[in-house]
């Protein structure tokens, strides 16, 4: 790394350092610094802090897992997004371009449908989101004579439009009282509920879909040129790119199973840290994962402390996404890549 990557690695680390105190602080049963490092010093060496329980309980069972929620979601989904334009060679690419997040909504929503538990609900959005996104590649890999980054955008849009439809279709037969609220609260995206066995389940699972991202970061940075230029250059395109693909896939499913759809990250995040560090991925990849952990961490402590009901964090992301995209967009002085 540069002098330059190093400066913007260190601020980025200080900022998520920053927001992830004032999360633990923030809330309406308010912690104050002194007393949340008391309370973490006492969780990591046993001495005892002398406080009201109620400030561990607070710190360590409540926002503790939404914490690290929103750090494991936001940062899966800006390493995702920053993978595919990357793949994709455009800046208009998002997570959920080949169908992952229509296939994960599908799953989930079958599951409240059948009434099912918040165990077996996770478990069907995960599957469905791996299987929305292998049927695409099945369906790219079979056609023949074209471009096989343009089929699989047309063959993630064509199937994400009839997912689409079935939840619609679930939408309607749900009952309006009971099924139809819970469906509508987990399309809208929120990290409420979330406790220390969805973490233990979701968090390997997102570390293992970054692991051939990070593997193979130098390595991407090749997918950007033409499959021709790539293939002289002795990368293997088509393995290198289902790496990826199911790297970001993984990920993307796991937070969708445990968060619901929440949009934007992946699509302004990596704008953001492009803009920072420059299109080479090796240095684009840690600092979207940083970015995107903060940003998450941050709008989640919005959404709790800025009304009296938590407001849902799909909401918010599109209220901050568009107009922070929109500004990149006007301020840019150089090309994404």
């Amino acid at each position: 790394m540069n002098t330059r990557s190093i400066v913007v690695c260190a601020a980025a680390a200080a900022a998520l350092a920053a927001v992830i105190a004032l999360a633990f602080a923030t809330g309406s049963y308010p912690v104050a610094f002194a007393d949340l490092l008391r309370v973490l010093l006492n969780w990591l060496g046993g001495a005892a802090h002398g406080l009201d329980p109620t400030v561990e309980t607070v710190v360590l069972q409540i926002r503790g897992p939404r914490v690290i929620a929103a750090l494991l979601v936001g940062a899966s989904l800006a390493a995702a997004g920053a993978a595919y334009q990357n793949l994709f060679r455009n800046p208009l690419v998002s997570p959920d371009i080949l169908g992952v997040s229509a296939g994960a909504v599908v799953g989930a929503v079958l599951g409240i449908f059948l009434s099912l538990g918040i165990v077996a609900i996770q478990s069907m959005a995960l599957a469905g989101g791996l299987a929305a996104v292998a049927m695409v590649y099945v369906v790219a890999r079979a056609v023949r004579g074209h471009d096989p980054l343009l089929v699989l955008v047309l063959a993630g849009v064509v199937l994400g439009s009839l997912l689409g439809a079935f939840v619609a279709l679930m939408k309607y037969l749900a009952d309006p009282y009971n099924q139809l609220p819970a469906i509508t609260f987990w399309l809208l995206g929120s990290l409420a509920s979330v406790s220390p066995r969805d973490l233990w389940i979701a968090g390997p699972l997102m570390l293992a879909g970054l692991l051939p991202l990070w593997l193979l970061r130098w390595r991407i940075n090749v997918l950007s040129l033409d499959d021709e230029e790539a293939r002289a250059l002795g990368v293997a395109t088509v393995r290198i790119r289902l790496a990826v693909i199911v790297g970001a896939t993984l990920m993307t499913s796991a937070a969708v199973a445990i968060a619901g759809v929440i949009g934007w990250i992946g699509l302004v995040i990596p704008h953001f840290a492009r803009l920072l560090t420059g299109p080479d991925f090796s240095r684009l990849l840690p600092v979207s994962i940083v970015l995107g952990a903060g940003f998450l961490v941050a709008v989640d402590t919005l959404a709790r402390s800025i009304a009296h009901i938590e407001v849902p964090l799909g909401v918010l992301t599109a209220f901050i996404g568009t107009p922070l995209f929109l500004w990149q967009l006007m301020t840019a002085r150089r090309g994404w890549q």
